[in-house]
């Protein structure tokens, strides 16, 4: 089924009768097609793809369940949705609530001269579970990441930066293929790694400290996310005792993962090793997040998450120690949730690697 036609079914339970689709990545998650500007609009039995010059032709071979429209100077995106409307006699749009500006939102109220039904959630739901072609795009976008990580480790050595390293990453997702990054890379080095997300600087790779890289990039606007902490030369006892208790947490973590448990009960599962280990008050965030279309999705494993996890999302496994001041860790793993348990989906080796 596509996914207009998912949306349909979805309107129709929400008793709506128009969706206008404002934000990019929903308008890609409908038509399969990405645009900076645009608009969908879908109604009980049709669609409308609605775009201008420079992307109308790639549309109009591109787009399909949806009637492809092209806006002109005279003829403007809002003059074409408020004529689709008016048509079909649509008194009452749904809008996402989530993206539209305020500004937007008045503008577009004054043009239209319609009821707005707040209508963010439809979208947000549907894109919870993933159809098996949606999980193999953050496939190629893992294993991608993957090949950069490979060769990053035979790239790093003291007296790099941490920009420099950021900067390899990012260039070798791009030469295998990536069509873009999932986030800002993380690239952070000695007392750096305990900030979760750290940003990368001038300070330099040294013998003796951990190196955590966390990066991910896209496939057809999907996503991927890899957290790896490797170490130069040597590690101090604590450092090890560290790493390991963080690893038998994400392990944990997934052992629990499976279709219909509980966010926040997955993320104890993890949490508790780390409690037991005294260390805490020092794993302040999330589990974890459900990846897709964007990098941080629903429902998520997290101690606030109370709803269960529907089979057939994505979610990542995270957990970390980050001691101020000295050095924090991280490993992260996305987790294909199943009925009988999870898919790893990241291939990346997670032992301690020192360099």
């Amino acid at each position: 089924m596509s996914n207009i036609k998912k949306i349909q079914q979805a309107m129709l339970s929400e008793g709506l009768d128009a969706l206008w689709l404002y934000d990019e990545l929903d308008r890609l998650y409908a038509s399969g097609f990405l645009t900076s500007d645009g608009a969908v609009v879908i109604l009980p039995e049709k669609a409308y793809f609605i775009t201008d010059s420079r992307y109308i032709e790639a549309a109009r071979l591109e787009v399909r369940d949806a009637e492809v429209i092209m806006c002109t100077n005279t003829d403007r995106e809002s003059d074409i949705i408020k004529r689709i409307l008016n048509e079909n006699g649509i008194t009452e749009l749904g809008v996402q609530d989530g993206s539209l500006s305020y500004r937007e939102y008045l503008r577009m109220q004054g043009i239209l001269d319609i009821s707005f039904v707040p209508s963010q959630n439809i979208t947000a739901a549907l894109r919870e579970i993933k159809e098996r072609c949606e999980v193999d795009n953050i496939v190629r976008a893992q294993r991608i990441a993957e090949k950069a990580l490979d060769f990053v480790l035979g790239f790093i050595k003291p007296g790099l930066t941490e920009r420099e390293v950021t900067a390899e990453i990012e260039y070798q997702m791009t030469r295998n293929g990536a069509e873009g990054l999932a986030f800002e890379t993380i690239c952070v080095t000695g007392a750096n790694t305990s900030r979760p997300h750290g940003v990368p600087s001038d300070n330099k790779l040294k013998s003796g400290d951990f190196v955590t890289m966390d990066f991910g990039c896209k496939i057809n606007g999907y996503c991927s996310d890899m957290t790896r902490t490797v170490a130069l030369g040597s590690v101090t006892g604590e450092m090890r005792r560290v790493y390991e208790t963080v690893l038998e947490a994400q392990l944990a973590g997934e052992r629990a993962a499976h279709a219909g448990v509980i966010g926040r009960d997955m993320d104890k599962a993890a949490r508790d090793i780390i409690e037991n280990a005294g260390y805490g008050e020092y794993f302040g965030h999330g589990l974890g997040h459900s990846v897709g279309l964007y990098i941080h999705e629903s429902p998520n494993a997290s101690p606030r998450e109370g709803r269960p996890l529907p089979a057939g999302t994505v979610v990542t496994n995270e957990p970390g120690i980050y001691l101020p001041g000295k050095f924090g860790v991280r490993i992260e793993d996305m987790l294909h949730i199943t009925k009988d348990g999870a898919e790893n989906l990241t291939k990346a080796p997670k032992n301690l690697i020192i360099l």
